[in-house]
């Protein structure tokens, strides 16, 4: 009767842990590599830089604000840049400022002028949205915490200046991240810094996150990207071994320690 017992509680402990491994959320480790994100609704711009760099079979993630006020050629190309294998993301319904609106208006209006109307189109256009990004990078913990049901991936902005191991812009195992602005008028911006965080990334393993505007051939003004920055940034990457992330690519990953 004794051997029957443990046999009963042997199979029962079994499936238990069974059980309790099927609970737990699977993660995998990564390699070294770049997420590429462009904010607003440059979809023109986005779709030529996308021809320009298919060469490098890159990945990138477009995080669009004021769908409902896109031409309908520009809807196409977004269909067709997310058929392609690129990421379509969120940046809000009017792109405002989460942070003042929030402060003026409340945060349950805020979802309900910025985001859920925001949620109701791209769903309407087949848009499979699964990140955000806060427009002007500014985020706080009461957005994050309510927005966190919402998204796998929730991205803001580092402001920073500094060296590369104190900067915010590396997958650090969370949802929030902050990426690092490759404008080319951002005070921060410079191709020698881009270096430094490109070869940190590939020193210490992480995957380096970025975001940009307006990629042009030639500079005209603000929030704007110049394509021969996002070449340099492909060529590194292929030269190098990192891989292309989109921001939806950084849920279940496990992190990786210095």
């Amino acid at each position: 009767m004794k051997a029957s017992f443990f046999k009963i509680l042997l199979v029962s402990s079994f499936f238990t842990l069974v059980s309790c491994e099927n609970k737990v959320k699977k993660t995998k480790p990564y390699q070294a590599g770049v997420v590429i994100s462009f904010d607003d609704a440059y979809v023109d711009e986005w779709f030529d830089a996308d021809k320009a760099l298919k060469k490098y079979n890159w990945k990138a993630t477009f995080c669009v604000c004021r769908i409902d006020s896109i031409g309908t050629p520009q809807i196409k190309k977004l269909i067709e840049l997310q058929k392609g294998g690129q990421e379509i993301a969120g940046h809000g319904y009017h792109h405002y400022n989460a942070v003042k609106y929030v402060a003026a208006n409340g945060i349950n209006e805020y979802m309900k002028q910025e985001i859920d109307p925001m949620t109701a189109s791209m769903k309407r256009l087949s848009f499979n949205v699964t990140s955000f990004a806060y427009p002007y990078g500014e985020r706080s913990d009461a957005l994050d915490e309510t927005l966190a049901p919402k998204y796998k991936v929730i991205r803001g902005r580092a402001f920073c200046g500094d060296v590369p191991e104190k900067e915010g812009c590396y997958f650090r195992n969370s949802k929030f991240l902050y990426a690092f602005d490759i404008d080319d008028s951002h005070i921060h911006f410079s191709i020698p810094y881009l270096l430094e965080l490109l070869d940190y990334a590939k020193k210490k393993n992480k995957i380096l996150i970025l975001c940009s505007h307006r990629p042009v051939r030639k500079l005209t003004g603000n929030y704007q990207t110049r394509i021969e920055t996002l070449e340099f940034i492909c060529k590194y990457m292929k030269l190098n071994g990192l891989k292309f992330y989109k921001l939806s690519d950084l849920d279940n990953l496990e992190t990786v320690s210095d």
